[in-house]
């Protein structure tokens, strides 16, 4: 383990100084596979509709870590009991709890191995860097996992109400240029308390646990589930696949070492410490690198789709409340079967429909509001504003994607 005295100091856009509270951080921070959420979108094609929205995992990590920080000094404020080690999990904890995403984030969420989530690959990463920092990352993995005994620690790096989300609501709203994200972290952070070892929310902050609930279903629709990033993301899918396929079949594909592997075991891998270290090694520069080349592979269906991811020239989609019918998407496949003499399979990769959900609030994890009678309250039931008790109900709508007639 390296050893140094040296601390830092990150110039945030959005708060500002952000400084590493002590050297176990510093050195976190400086590890290189922290180091490797510079290479790692935020969010992931989202740029082709925000120009903006170019941020990377590691601003948003430094951004949850600040506002720990932050919470922490709250809490104790309250006398709320946080001990040293407590407080350095906290920070460790929040630091790292997206050191696992792949390339583009969640765009390629479960390309690389099929059965496991980008938080089982940030454990394993934390169990790691565990070994090589002889056990200071205890108390971390233990409010990671959520079993940590003092459940507000656990909350406070994943509830509803997390220092993750206040974090990226606010960035992804910054970064993106829409206004209807910009929550007030400061005033919900410092209405924070503690009641029988849970989290809860001051009741003069309901104005602003509302409008937070309100920002994040306004992201879902207008930013994260956007149709032209959506069709972006489906694109990169598809290219992944049919990347897969050609490999399998035997087809030479350039591409660097870290891609190749995880296309050529078709994400059927056991994540033991080997294949962790070529992932670790894997981010967005890898997949731009490979587009780049395969554009130009005399396959039509592969040099085609990075094409029209390269170019942004991407599918015509559209979002309904019901699905398109099989009629129509049998019309428009066998267009583009006739047009560039395809299979079914391949032409499946320009026609395709599927569907999207938003649910802003969950009642089994609920913002808890505590009153000034001193009880505790659910938020839709203290909250006069109708349109928040939608937010608990799960909206779904339905997309298709198909090619321009130029296409």
């Amino acid at each position: 383990m390296v050893k140094t005295n040296k601390l830092n100091v990150f110039n945030d856009p959005i708060y500002g100084f952000i400084g590493t509270p002590n050297e176990l951080i510093f050195s976190l921070i400086s590890h290189p596979y922290f180091q490797r959420l510079r290479r790692i979108s935020q969010m992931g094609l989202s740029y082709l509709v925000y120009p903006g929205a170019h941020h990377t995992r590691f601003h948003h990590a430094l951004g949850s870590m600040h506002l720990m920080t932050k919470a922490i000094q709250v809490l104790k404020l309250k006398n709320v009991e946080i001990t040293e080690e407590e407080e350095k999990g906290l920070l460790c904890a929040i630091l790292l709890h997206d050191i696992g995403h792949g390339p583009f984030s969640h765009a390629l969420e479960g390309f690389v191995a099929k059965e496991i989530s980008h938080e089982q690959i940030s454990l394993r990463f934390m169990m790691e860097l565990n070994k090589e920092f002889e056990g200071q990352l205890d108390t971390a993995i233990a409010v990671f996992q959520g079993d940590y005994p003092k459940p507000f620690l656990n909350q406070l790096v994943s509830s509803q109400l997390d220092m993750d989300r206040l974090d990226y609501l606010k960035r992804d709203s910054f970064y993106s240029g829409v206004t209807e994200g910009n929550i007030n972290s400061e005033r919900l952070i410092s209405m924070l308390n503690v009641v029988e070892g849970n989290l809860v929310v001051e009741e003069k902050a309901i104005y602003a646990v509302e409008k937070f609930l309100m920002a994040r279903r306004f992201m879902y629709w207008q930013v994260y589930l956007h149709k032209t990033g959506l069709v972006a993301e489906q694109l990169l899918i598809r290219i992944m696949q049919r990347a897969r396929l050609l490999l399998s079949q035997g087809e030479e594909l350039n591409g660097s070492q870290p891609l190749l592997f995880f296309l050529k075991n078709n994400g059927t891998l056991s994540f033991n410490a080997d294949v962790l270290k070529t992932f670790a090694e894997l981010d967005d520069i890898d997949v731009l690198g490979a587009l780049k080349s395969w554009q130009f592979h005399n396959d039509f269906v592969l040099s085609k789709l990075c094409k029209m991811l390269l170019d942004r020239r991407l599918l015509h989609v559209k979002v309904k409340k019901s699905p398109i019918t099989p009629e129509k998407i049998k019309e428009k496949i066998d267009w583009i079967i006739k047009k560039h003499d395809l299979s079914v399979e391949e032409a499946s990769n320009f026609v395709f429909q599927g569907e999207i959900s938003n649910k802003a609030y969950s009642k089994d994890e609920a913002i808890q509001i505590l009153k000034k009678n001193g009880k505790i309250s659910d938020v839709l039931k203290e909250s006069d504003q109708l349109s928040l008790k939608a937010l608990a109900k799960t909206v779904t709508k339905y997309y298709s994607c198909y090619p321009k007639k130029a296409v």
